[in-house]
């Protein structure tokens, strides 16, 4: 049952409930959130804090020291930063779920933040809607200089006996499939819309013989890949885009890599278990700071300590394509709160 099904009568119940003991009136005063974006990092969240007008904040127990607080405006736009990597974003993505301070039953949840990008994908600045979520840790790994001659990577499933070989998931936090008609919308409200692009960034991605790694930065959907390793070149990523189609058998289409959505995605798993929140209401959107992988007449050393110029389009980007996300859900929330809209 959803919390907000549960009837003024049981209020006592919900307190007891709560890991925090709250009182009946601090229950009453949970806030609401119609979306809750969540950022890694200050950087990411820096143009949605100078954007947005957050007239409240919230201190939630857990949350990262750096980032203490649930900033939330009075139309229930909100906002909390995890601080970077996979055990910061589970650990105050559960400390929000659990804190009893807000009511996340009909919340849409927004991860939005940069990445690093496949040039057969996108490019400096370009916005992605993420299907799949897929973890790039979950692996054994043998050093290149160890492996057998006929091995292509040293990236080998837990349980298989060389790369390629598919066995039994066993952790559960591998794959995340996220909504399709919540990525279908998303997509739909900004697919068309004008990114920011830097003069650094345009000259940059000449480097690269095609588009879209040459072109101007668009939105897309393709999908990310959490690790926290920042594993970088042409090699590394041929593997990552082996091992994503192996998981899902064919269906992943990795463009974007960061450190956190899977752990993010799988606090917000656990509190839907709870009955806490709607999984089905989860978004990601990362948009590309980086190349993952060299240019012409580049070493991956050299691409890896670039200043390519993508990181001012990356975090605008991020925050224009989640806005426009973002309010739609919350202006028109008479319909988003019962499902996405047709």
């Amino acid at each position: 049952m959803m919390l907000r099904q549960l009837g003024t009568s049981l209020v006592g119940l919900m307190v007891a409930s709560l890991p925090l003991t709250l009182s009946a009136h601090e229950v009453s005063q949970r806030i609401s959130p119609k979306v809750m974006v969540i950022t890694m990092f200050a950087g990411e969240a820096k143009p949605w804090l100078d954007n947005e007008r957050f007239t409240q904040k919230v201190v939630v127990p857990g949350l990262s020291k750096a980032f203490p607080e649930v900033s939330c405006t009075d139309a229930g736009l909100c906002i909390v930063t995890t601080s970077m990597g996979y055990a910061n974003a589970a650990s105050s993505v559960s400390a929000l779920v659990y804190s009893g301070r807000f009511d996340l039953s009909q919340t849409y949840f927004l991860i939005a933040g940069i990445a690093g990008v496949d040039p057969a994908d996108g490019t400096l600045g370009s916005a992605h809607w993420a299907r799949f979520a897929i973890d790039g840790g979950l692996q054994n790994t043998i050093d290149a200089r160890d492996m057998p001659s006929d091995w292509t990577t040293g990236y080998v499933a837990i349980g298989a006996s060389r790369p390629g070989e598919k066995v039994e998931l066993k952790y559960g936090s591998e794959i995340y499939r996220l909504h399709e008609d919540l990525l279908q919308k998303a997509y739909s409200l900004t697919k068309d819309m004008e990114l920011a692009d830097g003069d650094t960034a345009k000259a940059y991605r000449s480097r690269y013989a095609a588009a879209p790694a040459n072109a101007a930065p668009r939105v897309s959907i393709c999908d990310t890949i959490s690790m926290d390793t920042w594993w970088h070149g042409s090699r590394l990523g041929t593997a990552m885009e082996a091992w994503a189609k192996l998981i899902t058998n064919g269906e992943a289409n990795y463009c974007t890599t960061q450190q956190e959505d899977n752990a993010t995605l799988t606090s917000l798993r656990r509190g839907a278990d709870a009955n806490l929140l709607d999984f089905d209401r989860i978004a990601i959107l990362r948009a590309a700071s980086n190349f993952d992988r060299e240019g012409s007449g580049q070493t991956p050393v050299e691409s890896l300590t670039a200043k390519s110029g993508g990181y001012i389009p990356s975090v605008t980007n991020a925050y224009r394509v989640g806005a426009k996300f973002a309010h739609a859900v919350v202006a028109d929330w008479q319909n988003w709160s019962v499902g996405v809209p047709k």
